[in-house]
């Protein structure tokens, strides 16, 4: 099978990525519906009620990530899903009936945003680590790649389709046919067989699961390098629906088809760069830091295109180097994590990638807003930048080893092991030196 889908071969990773598709789908269809119907239906123009909505829905994640990684670490994960899963549909089938039957409200809306929030941030860090039961570990960054792959793949497809459909029948059978689409990972999930999971040690009763999780994550450094990446980018730079909309309407002057083409374009890089990444065998911490710092460089040149047809064409690349950078960093600080303790650590992974939006969301609104469209991209394409060199330099640091550039010969950049407190060896142990430097590059 092709290497850049070779977890299909396994049965019930098929079933899985099957039935995620179809929901995702539904989920994105949703979040155009719910956005449609707060703004244009329910408050008539209100943008302030539809980032209250937002936050609502992602918040929780932000609260309930200790929680989460315990149940993922406690509970069994396909049925942990089923639950969750379940319950989201239920969810849309109740906003969908209450739009249908004409009694629909604004707080209808922000109650049902923050259950759905709590039953994603739930199902976020057993999701993601579920897959490890469905793949062996060499499989697992290709099946995380492919993971991002089908998720974008939803994103060209749901949106399309959630505005024809309003158009055509309205937001309320929308909703609906949300709820429905969550019947195929339910089905998918009944037919499926995992492995049992290796024996590993339960998390502690009440609080003490939380506290055993940070206490794993403050005693790794890596992880706290990528945290603290991930956390930077997530909040600040990845808020394409708003920059998006910003740069288009408002520095290029154009209509609701223009901001939708770069969507789409930037949905293209992002699918071609989640395609990417599952090709790769294991991605390393060296190529989340390149991703981080490819993606600032390539948002601010984003922001400072004079014209939109330029902007378009930056933003395939930009996209491609997002999804780089997350399926990455997702894989690395997973497979970087002992099983025991990976369901806790991916929950605070997950509040930091997308409970961030609460936070930065409003502060990137209010830096376009105040000083132009440029800076709601420059305000995260910046700091990207910054904390892809820092925690470049700290782990360098960490691992002891220094990087040495050459114009002759190949390579022409190495990285070499420092000796007696960071001074280099001599010439004649120069070789030697770089080759225990290049093994040492997994630590870098």
């Amino acid at each position: 099978m092709n290497q850049t889908f070779r977890s299909l071969r396994h049965r019930d990773y098929r079933l899985w990525i099957s039935g995620s598709l179809v929901s995702n789908v539904g989920t994105w269809m949703q979040r155009v519906a719910q956005d449609w119907l707060v703004i244009q239906v329910l408050t008539h123009g209100s943008g302030t009620a539809g980032g209250i909505t937002t936050g609502l829905q992602f918040g929780p994640i932000l609260l309930l990530a200790p929680l989460a990684g315990t149940i993922a670490d406690r509970f069994d994960q396909r049925r942990t899903l089923m639950v969750t899963q379940a319950v989201m549909g239920f969810l849309g089938l109740v906003l969908g009936v209450l739009v249908m039957s004409g009694a629909a409200q604004l707080w209808h809306v922000y109650v049902l945003a923050v259950l759905l929030g709590c039953a994603s941030a739930i199902d976020g860090p057993v999701r993601q680590t579920f897959v490890g039961q469905l793949v062996p570990r060499e499989d697992l960054p290709n099946a995380i790649g492919l993971n991002s792959a089908s998720f974008n793949s939803a994103r060209l497809i749901g949106p399309a389709l959630a505005g024809v459909l309003i158009a055509w029948i309205g937001t309320g059978p929308v909703f609906v046919l949300n709820a429905a689409s969550f019947l195929a990972p339910l089905l998918m999930l009944h037919l499926m067989r995992p492995a049992e999971p290796a024996p590993r040690a339960r998390p502690a009763r009440g609080t003490g699961g939380m506290r055993e999780g940070l206490a794993y994550v403050r005693a790794r450094p890596d992880l706290l390098a990528m945290f603290a990446l991930v956390g930077v980018v997530g909040t600040f730079g990845l808020n394409f629906q708003l920059t998006s909309a910003l740069m288009t309407s408002v520095k290029f002057g154009t209509d609701s088809a223009g901001y939708g083409l770069a969507g789409t374009v930037l949905a293209v890089g992002s699918l071609a760069g989640a395609l990417v990444a599952a090709r790769r065998e294991r991605p390393r911490h060296r190529l989340v830091i390149g991703a981080a710092l490819a993606f600032g460089v390539l948002a601010s040149l984003a922001a400072l295109m004079p014209s939109y047809a330029l902007y378009l064409l930056v933003l395939p690349f930009m996209g491609l180097a997002s999804l780089t950078l997350l399926t990455a960093a997702n894989a690395t600080v997973q497979l970087g994590t002992e099983p025991a303790m990976r369901g806790r650590v991916m929950a605070i992974y997950m509040s930091l990638m997308q409970g961030g939006t609460v936070v930065g969301g409003p502060f990137v609104g209010w830096m376009g807003t105040r000083f132009g469209p440029e800076w709601s991209i420059l305000v995260g394409s910046i700091p990207s930048v910054v904390v892809a060199v820092g925690a470049g330099v700290f782990l360098l640091r960490r691992a002891r080893v220094r990087v040495r550039y050459s114009w002759k010969g190949s390579p022409h950049v190495r990285l070499v092991p420092l000796r007696d407190g960071g001074r280099d060896g001599g010439r004649d142990d120069e070789r030697d030196d770089e080759r225990d430097g290049e093994r040492n590059t997994a630590a870098a």
